[in-house]
């Protein structure tokens, strides 16, 4: 009884797909694949010719300035979810709002101090306005997280905070709710 699993017992059968790398030219650094089958049809949507090479390098350009312009305007498209969370937070004064007020500063402050690693990303020629507008968002993250600071109290805005012996303001006026009595 022969066995068919050795290598030299196989019946090797060739099909319309398989390449046969035997074939190869073996002259010179050019090294082509003679093909095996020439019947063939071209699968849908190939084409021989190559067309639309110089249209890839403008809309590679387009996509690069698209992207930096993404990075640039990150910080800003920040700038709706800080307003949330800073309402959600609240104005009294708790862990968790004094948390949300911290990691406000941070992380702008240290994306500005990351700055030169970011601007590495952006490239095109609209490199300025770009830096400058994410230099801008990353200022107004920080600004909206001192006003918040204002709002909870706990920025040292009058001389009462600093001194000792000086008087905390007064309130002259009280105001609150929405119904009259």
């Amino acid at each position: 009884m022969a066995s068919s699993s050795g290598p030299v017992g196989r019946n090797i059968r060739k099909s319309k797909w398989a390449i046969d790398f035997s074939n190869r030219s073996r002259g010179g650094g050019d090294r082509q694949l003679m093909p095996v089958h020439t019947d063939l049809t071209a699968p849908l949507g190939y084409s021989s010719s190559v067309q639309g090479v110089h249209s890839h390098r403008e809309s590679d350009a387009d996509l690069l300035v698209k992207r930096s312009w993404d990075v640039a305007l990150g910080p800003i498209k920040q700038v709706p979810m800080n307003l949330f969370i800073m309402w959600m937070a609240g104005s009294t004064i708790g862990i968790f709002p004094i948390m949300m007020v911290g990691m406000m500063f941070i992380r702008p402050i240290q994306a500005m101090m990351g700055a030169q690693q970011t601007f590495k990303m952006i490239e095109g020629n609209q490199q300025l306005a770009q830096r400058f507008v994410y230099l801008l968002g990353n200022v107004l993250c920080v600004l909206l997280a001192v006003y918040k600071c204002h709002g909870m109290g706990i920025l040292p805005t009058h001389a009462s905070d600093w001194l000792a012996f000086v008087e905390p303001q007064k309130r002259l006026e009280y105001s609150g709710g929405g119904m009259l009595l």
